[in-house]
């Protein structure tokens, strides 16, 4: 398991959700989630991410144990992280699969995307059993969390590895008034996260547009899991392509 702590280098992990997404809205079963795995890693991401949400709107269970076995064959040391709510079903691919991260979200199930991270003490009781078990089985777990310094040292008591800074907050301040203060919170947060010995991960609504002036601004951020803008670049670049643009946004904020 990882330990927490400053990285000179932030990691890029794809979430492939959204190529799931498109395939199943057809029967044909393209594009392939693997295809696209294979793609972003040989163009040099350090991981690869899936939320498989209860109603398998997007990823599935076949996808995540391919993916696993893909990984595990052909690239053992790219990182697998599979997110999702502990109290659905996250914790069967975690027993059966042990990727290297789990990322704990309270989203529910109907909801179309992750909106909100934990709150404590109110959660706390709750995820500390999980929390442990992922552990044990060798998972490092990191916690979904609003950009609220508060919660950092009770995310680290309750056992979290890792906090992922939930950033859509930041994304949709971008070249508004508010920018400049909502920044400042994630930078707060992620001075909190570090003094507590947390891990650093942010992820959400990040993009070519914003991510290397967040990087810049929020230091020592591990990994950035993309989604969303990702997939919607590749439509028009290409995974490959893709992949070389958003790393170099994280080169620019190094």
């Amino acid at each position: 398991m990882s330990t927490p702590g400053h990285s000179a280098t932030t990691s890029l992990s794809v979430n492939l959700n959204k190529v799931a997404l498109v395939r199943n809205t057809r029967h044909l079963g393209i594009p392939s989630v693997l295809t696209a795995a294979k793609a972003c890693l040989a163009a040099g991401a350090q991981g690869i991410t899936v939320h498989p949400r209860p109603d398998e709107r997007h990823i599935r269970p076949h996808d995540v144990s391919d993916l696993a076995a893909l990984l595990a064959r052909d690239w053992p040391a790219i990182e697998f992280n599979i997110e999702g709510n502990p109290f659905h079903n996250l914790m069967d691919f975690v027993r059966a699969l042990k990727p290297h991260q789990a990322t704990f979200v309270p989203d529910s199930e109907t909801q179309s995307t992750s909106d909100h991270g934990w709150s404590f003490p109110e959660d706390a009781d709750r995820l500390r059993p999980l929390i442990a078990e992922a552990q044990a089985l060798g998972v490092r777990v990191s916690l979904f969390m609003d950009p609220i310094p508060g919660m950092m040292a009770a995310a680290k008591a309750v056992g979290a590895d890792r906090v992922e800074l939930y950033t859509e907050g930041y994304a949709a301040s971008r070249g508004t008034p508010n920018e400049r203060a909502v920044l400042a919170r994630y930078v707060e947060a992620a001075r909190a996260a570090q003094a507590a010995g947390l891990g650093l991960n942010a992820g959400h609504d990040l993009s070519r547009d914003n991510l290397t002036a967040f990087l810049r601004a929020v230091r020592g951020v591990q990994e950035v899991s993309i989604g969303h803008a990702f997939i919607a670049d590749a439509l028009e670049l290409g995974y490959a392509a893709t992949t070389k643009e958003y790393l170099r946004c994280i080169e620019e904020a190094q």
